[in-house]
């Protein structure tokens, strides 16, 4: 074939590519939509994704489906989603500190900043130092005085070592100078179950894990210089003058690396229109959280920040 011959193939074959890709954007969503969440049911970012696809059925024309897949700290639903076709009908609801932190702490290809196409962030979560309601601390110093008097006595629970709610425990026992048996467990609901059950004697799950369980756990501090939007009645750390490690997560939904811009920017318009939507907040209030939007470009830039801020405290942690 002559030159000139191959150069109108590949410049064919690349027109028949790019039509396919605008007839496909055009068409979307023409079949339900699977939002995968690496954790398991019952946590914080799985109530979002749950109100998401609550309050998605008069912004888009098919239904959300929340899909469940657990397990690695996140990575297991990560490997799913950045194997899936980049056609618009699988992507992936989670948070965004923990993802970046288990793709920092663990041995994987995945990439939190350029293994996948970021469409919105559509919250945020903090961590916070829970008790059992039976328990004798009444107070985040006494956790301290306790974990002082008897070093390595203590257990606390997580959901998850490479997590935000596990570094932000372990910035917590470091920062204070104490020490502490962690025990994982495999999401926010199971953790809070655990608590519940006083299988550990303190824990770092999500502020928004106290609501409606106010009788069954104390939250004595929330992770951060000042008090949760949604959940006031936490006092935070910053506040009481406890030192902290300054890590929260935002909650971001991915694309599969490749997805047309075209699909990507649809699906962060439909999810601005989302978050700002009353029964949106209402679903969210009642799981202690609420809507925080921000565009995939800003959401990306806010992760970049974080991983150079959380650099550091990965490195002394491995050491």
């Amino acid at each position: 074939m002559k030159r000139r011959d191959l150069f109108k193939a590949a410049l064919a074959a690349a027109f028949v590519a790019v039509s396919s890709t605008a007839t496909v954007a055009a068409d979307w969503p023409k079949r339900p939509i699977n939002l995968v969440v690496p954790y398991k049911a019952g946590g914080g970012t799985d109530a979002y994704a749950r109100a998401i696809a609550a309050a998605a059925k008069d912004v888009l024309d098919v239904p959300v489906v929340v899909v469940n897949k657990a397990g690695s700290g996140g990575l297991n639903g990560a490997n799913a989603v950045v194997r899936a076709r980049p056609d618009g009908y699988t992507m992936m609801m989670t948070s965004g500190g923990s993802f970046l932190l288990s793709t920092m702490t663990r041995d994987t290809d995945i990439d939190a900043l350029e293994s996948f196409d970021f469409v919105a962030q559509v919250g945020q979560l903090r961590t916070s130092l829970m008790v059992p309601v039976s328990s004798p601390f009444q107070s985040v110093q006494d956790v301290i005085d306790a974990a002082k008097a008897n070093p390595g006595s203590l257990r606390w629970a997580h959901s998850g070592r490479g997590g935000f709610h596990h570094v932000g425990g372990l910035g917590f026992l470091a920062n204070n100078g104490i020490e502490a048996q962690d025990v994982p467990f495999k999401g926010g609901g199971p953790t809070r179950a655990a608590l519940i059950g006083e299988q550990a004697d303190f824990g770092f799950l999500g502020v928004q894990q106290h609501r409606g369980f106010e009788d069954q756990l104390r939250a004595l501090a929330v992770n951060s210089q000042d008090r949760d939007s949604v959940m006031t009645e936490v006092p935070a750390f910053g506040e009481l003058g406890i030192p902290f490690a300054a890590v929260s997560s935002p909650v971001i939904v991915f694309a599969p690396k490749g997805t047309p811009a075209e699909i990507v920017s649809a699906m962060e318009t439909a999810l601005a229109e989302i978050a700002a939507k009353p029964e949106f907040a209402q679903l969210l209030a009642e799981r202690g959280t609420g809507p925080v939007y921000a565009a995939g470009a800003d959401a990306k830039a806010s992760l970049s920040a974080m991983k150079a801020d959380a650099q550091p405290l990965v490195n002394s942690l491995s050491n």
